[in-house]
């Protein structure tokens, strides 16, 4: 985390102009995922038709399409000479990128997602019934949706948020700013709600501080790869309106009832409860943060603070 930067804005690195290009490296990244994938599945058609049909490709092939984000993504910053320092955020360099990061955001994504499932389950809005454990398959769908979750995380919070930290003075403007366009991308999602678009910005934003005060990409990627797959995967729950056809439990869609714990059309995600366990997780960031930079400072809060 940076509190001294020199702030010489241009044109092109304002709020707008910076949301554009997100926008454009999202299209572009998941025009050339597609096709990549498309290529994968042909090739994978002509070695087992059984596989190229099963359900776990089915949905490893809509999660492997973000690989394209990570790609353009990735060669807009090495492209860019004055880009490249962001390039040591994705990477091992950051002093938060480790495997402890990772251990503590699978923690926080599976708690916060599986608390919010098991208040929708006790309130009984949602039936849920054991169908398979396939170890493989569900390594292979992990490592799927690590790359759908972080190809997002890597787009937003790593080249926006970073951007907008090194355009304006005050990081609010990165944490909200990304947080808001992260919202927007969701918007033509199946199902959306007004609830489910404030989840949806809150947790962009949680996932914001948690790079602020950590400067650890790497735990917004696990923690946003375990919500996912938490939901979609191990519950057969909607992940922003899509249901996965492969998953460890299934869900009795027709006695699913909507809640405040539960959405028949979005899930857990377009719920009040979710919106409340989130906002309550951001504001426990934002108080962990600042008490932790003040202790480093012997007691003095020489840093900038995102409000």
């Amino acid at each position: 985390m940076e509190t001294n930067r020199a702030f010489k804005r241009k044109w092109y690195d304002t709020l707008l102009v910076l949301y554009v290009q997100t926008v454009l490296l999202f299209l572009v990244g998941q025009i050339a995922g597609s096709l990549l994938v498309g290529l994968l599945g042909s090739g994978l058609s002509r070695l087992s038709e059984s596989f190229a049909a099963s359900d776990a490709w089915v949905m490893a092939q809509l999660y492997l399409l973000f690989i394209g984000i990570w790609a353009v993504v990735l060669l807009r910053l090495w492209a860019s000479k004055k880009d490249r320092s962001i390039l040591a955020v994705v990477g091992p360099k950051a002093r938060g990128n480790n495997g402890k990061m990772l251990l503590i955001g699978a923690a926080i994504g599976f708690g916060l997602n599986a608390f919010c499932v098991l208040i929708a389950w006790l309130h009984k809005d949602i039936v849920l019934y054991f169908d398979s454990f396939r170890p493989l398959p569900l390594l292979a769908l992990l490592a799927a949706v690590f790359i759908q979750s972080s190809a997002e995380e890597l787009g937003c919070r790593g080249f926006l948020y970073q951007k907008l930290l090194r355009s304006y003075r005050n990081p609010a403007v990165a944490i909200i700013g990304n947080s808001l366009l992260f919202g927007i991308l969701h918007l033509l999602n199946d199902g959306v709600t007004v609830l489910s678009f404030v989840n949806i910005v809150v947790v962009a934003v949680f996932f914001s501080l948690i790079v602020y005060y950590t400067d650890s990409l790497w735990c917004a990627f696990m923690a946003h790869t375990v919500w996912n797959y938490t939901q979609n995967i191990i519950f057969g729950l909607p992940n922003s309106g899509i249901v996965s056809v492969f998953s460890v439990f299934k869900l009795d869609a027709g006695a699913a009832v909507n809640s405040f714990a539960y959405n028949v059309g979005f899930g857990i995600e377009g719920t009040i409860v979710a919106d409340v366990v989130l906002i309550l997780a951001t504001v426990a960031v934002y108080a962990w943060g600042r008490s932790r930079r003040t202790s480093a400072d012997g007691g003095i809060d020489s840093g900038r603070d995102p409000v």
